[in-house]
């Protein structure tokens, strides 16, 4: 799964992460993988917890989720963004995003759900100047059982 993305590619996924939680105190995650064979919402809720995202101080983690030959796509956030936010926070995010994916454009699709995403939170968790990267910015691939 890695391999559909380039070096550079991975590194401005990255850089697009580092740079939305400039904006916000929140937890920005992107996990890609190929398929996914059940609900999209439940498979992300499940990656969110294996990768234990829930442990942010704020509980203000967001995982970017994708599976790719599926067409599969989630963005899910925590319970501390939940409380403060709408059932469709995430709704014209997802489609800002889904429009690249269509065209096969994924890594513009994701950037543009992670700075949208940063955008977004900044009401609800602006960034402080003491904040602290709580969740690696690294690109998780694949299956997490």
């Amino acid at each position: 799964m890695e391999s559909r993305f380039t070096k550079k590619e991975i590194e401005e996924l990255k850089q697009a992460i580092a740079d939305a939680e400039k904006n916000s105190s929140a937890e920005i995650k992107v996990h890609i993988e190929s398929s996914c064979n059940e609900d999209v919402y439940e498979r992300a809720v499940n990656i969110f917890n294996k990768l234990e995202m829930f442990k942010t101080k704020l509980r203000n983690g967001v995982l970017i989720y994708l599976a790719i030959d599926s067409k599969h796509f989630a963005i899910i956030g925590d319970i501390g963004i939940n409380d403060k936010v709408g059932e469709t926070f995430w709704v014209e995010i997802k489609n800002k995003a889904i429009e690249c994916f269509k065209d096969n454009r994924y890594t513009d699709g994701l950037i543009i759900a992670i700075k949208e995403s940063g955008i977004a939170l900044k009401e609800h968790f602006p960034y402080e100047t003491d904040d602290v990267n709580e969740l690696s910015d690294d690109i998780s691939f694949g299956k997490t059982k």
